[in-house]
């Protein structure tokens, strides 16, 4: 049974982060421009002049956070925050969406044009101080996560439907070969949008529009669904102190004021005991 975690309602809810090192869930309002968190009840925020949207843990106080223009290194009790590098810096069209570190301390971080014009992103890896594009031509960046056995990536573009999985060296993490289809959404018409991997390597996928996230395992076979009492449902985060409660921002974007009304819990941020265990959130190497 899933339950409201945080009641403030986001325009869209992102990038949720479990900050093993503080025990505390982040997440962003990619629309209006801000951090959100909450420790022992008490809400916080932070408010930026630009669309952050994805961040990784880099120590105790510190936090990677991906904005329009840049990866940033963010001071958690000061606010203070220093551009380690550009991204997309001088593209007004485009700002980041969904990302993640991974196991090698890397961090993978895709973009979109602001409207979702057709095609206008990219899903980079910034890694050892190089930020290097990975996959060019994306509408919608999301689902970026990682099999706990460091095998494999998964990625999508959303409004393709298709899960992508692409093998990684074991040393390095940077993509081995080409991509191939994980996960073909397409004839159930859902909409796949951010995903993380659990400890046993299934995929938790939040379905926008489907008011769910639904888990698939390593052979991309459904296994179930967690709902939630919000349409658009947007990602997914495994967190608390024994990493089993799963947590998933949402969004009002694209929702009338009629549903809005009816459904108030739209925007707001979920949680769901005991749903499965996730694995620890990879730390951010600067």
């Amino acid at each position: 049974m899933s339950f409201v975690f945080d009641d403030r309602p986001c325009e869209l809810g992102e990038g949720p982060l479990w900050h093993p090192e503080r025990q505390q869930l982040f997440w962003f309002d990619i629309v209006n421009k801000r951090l959100m968190t909450q420790a022992s009840g008490e809400q916080q925020s932070w408010q930026f002049s630009e669309h952050v949207s994805a961040a990784g843990w880099v120590d105790q106080g510190t936090l990677l956070i991906a904005s329009e223009t840049g990866l940033w290194r963010f001071d958690l009790a000061s606010g203070d925050k220093h551009r380690i590098a550009p991204l997309e810096a001088d593209n007004p069209v485009t700002r980041s969406n969904d990302g993640r570190a991974d196991p090698w301390g890397g961090f993978w971080i895709g973009t979109m044009g602001k409207n979702a014009e057709p095609g206008a992103g990219a899903i980079y890896r910034y890694w050892q101080g190089e930020l290097r594009q990975l996959v060019p031509n994306v509408t919608i960046s999301n689902a970026i996560c990682f099999a706990p056995d460091r095998s494999c990536a998964y990625f999508t573009d959303t409004v393709t439907k298709l899960v992508m999985r692409w093998s990684l060296d074991p040393e390095t993490g940077w993509p081995d070969g080409e991509s191939s289809v994980f996960l073909d959404l397409r004839e159930d018409a859902l909409n796949p949008d951010g995903a993380v991997v659990d400890a046993e390597g299934n995929i938790w996928i939040a379905q926008w529009g489907a008011n769910r996230v639904a888990a698939y395992d390593p052979q991309a076979q459904f296994l179930k669904a967690v709902t939630f009492e919000a349409a658009h449902t947007s990602c997914p985060a495994f967190g608390g102190s024994n990493l089993t409660t799963l947590f998933c921002t949402t969004a009002r974007e694209g929702l009338d004021a009629a549903t809005i009304e009816t459904q108030p819990t739209n925007g707001m941020t979920f949680a769901a005991r005991d749903v499965g265990k996730g694995q620890q959130e990879h730390r951010a190497i600067l």
